[in-house]
């Protein structure tokens, strides 16, 4: 064992400067959403099943169409190398090794092209926000489509810029000797302000730009990222979307917002099974993952656990991540009497 998982934080946070420790680990303003999401999921108390068959358990599932080991997934999360030299390589083949999807930033250290041939069997999306210069947004898509990428993941909950009281003490800024490289050529390396990595996104995008990425994309399935209503979800499908992430941005964008937890079901009422629907946000255990599922989530999304995994251990301790979560989400499942992820319902779960 690599090391224990409520140790992680700590772990990292020994291992890391302050700058990169702060710069994942906090949110807006007072960080009440970023403690929010955690406690939300902690209140939350499973009512298992007894006397069933749980001989078999299987975590494997698909999204949107392709099967996956297990419905925990990598969340985009920008820089990777930060916390480990090769930076997304190694998250690339973590994710591989763990049969995990991974969910590339279009603020990673390393180019997508790159990514890919990284692990180039492995399921991979590509997130993305639309800027002000859309040639520079259709240009991206078309190389994420050459790439062999299986989807778009559009973020929609960062229309402007928020207030970080640690970046702005820490003058958090981009490393001189990084490049981002699926931003180019609007961004390059030298020591970047944070603040200027999001300047060039654009803040009139509407549910009509859903449909416009997808083709941009040569048709692939976009995913919305950043919804926290049930009638914003609707609309994003009757846009076009082929999924609905629900994301409060980790409690990194507006403060004091609802709990991804607490949001998920309206969302998944309002959606039905015309898109899948998937979660992130204060997970950090198996039977939060179980519990999320449960809600009517297909899949979570992981973020700080997986890069401080890498600040850690690197690509090993990233793949330790996946697989022990992978694992203690089998047993939850089994303990609470069910052998797929699609049998999980909402009555295995008492909301306090």
């Amino acid at each position: 064992m690599l090391f224990e998982i409520s140790e992680l934080e700590s772990l990292a946070a020994a291992r890391l400067d302050r700058m990169a420790y702060d710069y994942t680990a906090g949110g807006g303003e007072e960080e009440i959403t970023v403690g929010a999401n955690l406690a939300a999921w902690k209140a939350m108390r499973l009512r298992p099943h007894v006397l069933r068959d749980v001989s078999d358990v299987s975590t494997a599932t698909t999204l949107l169409g392709t099967t996956v080991s297990t419905p925990i997934v990598v969340s985009p999360t920008a820089m990777h190398r930060l916390f480990c030299p090769e930076g997304e390589l190694e998250t690339a083949r973590a994710a591989s090794a763990a049969g995990a999807l991974y969910i590339v930033s279009i603020s990673a250290t390393t180019a997508l092209e790159d990514i890919a041939k990284a692990a180039p069997a492995s399921p991979r999306w590509m997130q993305m926000y639309i800027q002000k210069d859309r040639g520079l947004t259709r240009d991206l898509c078309a190389r994420v489509k050459a790439a062999a990428f299986e989807a778009v993941v559009l973020t929609v909950d960062s229309p402007v810029l928020v207030h970080n009281a640690r970046n702005r003490r820490n003058n958090f800024n981009v490393p001189a000797d990084f490049a981002l490289p699926n931003l180019m050529p609007r961004v390059a390396s030298g020591a970047l302000d944070i603040y200027s990595l999001v300047t060039g996104f654009d803040s009139a995008v509407t549910f009509d730009d859903i449909a416009l990425v997808s083709e941009w994309a040569g048709g692939l399935p976009v995913v919305v990222k950043g919804v926290l209503r049930g009638d914003d979800a609707a609309r994003c499908v009757d846009a076009g979307a082929a999924a609905i992430s629900v994301s409060n941005h980790g409690g990194r964008q507006l403060d004091n917002v609802i709990p991804t937890a607490r949001a998920l079901p309206e969302i998944v009422d309002a959606v039905g099974d015309r898109a899948e629907v998937y979660v992130d946000g204060g997970i950090r255990r198996g039977h939060h993952a179980l519990m999320a599922l449960s809600l009517g989530a297909r899949a979570v999304f992981l973020g700080r656990s997986v890069v401080w995994s890498l600040a850690v251990a690197g690509e090993s301790g990233a793949r330790f991540l996946l697989e022990e979560l992978t694992d203690e989400l089998r047993i939850a499942m089994a303990m609470c009497g069910i052998t797929r992820p699609a049998d999980a319902s909402r009555d295995l779960v008492l909301v306090s």
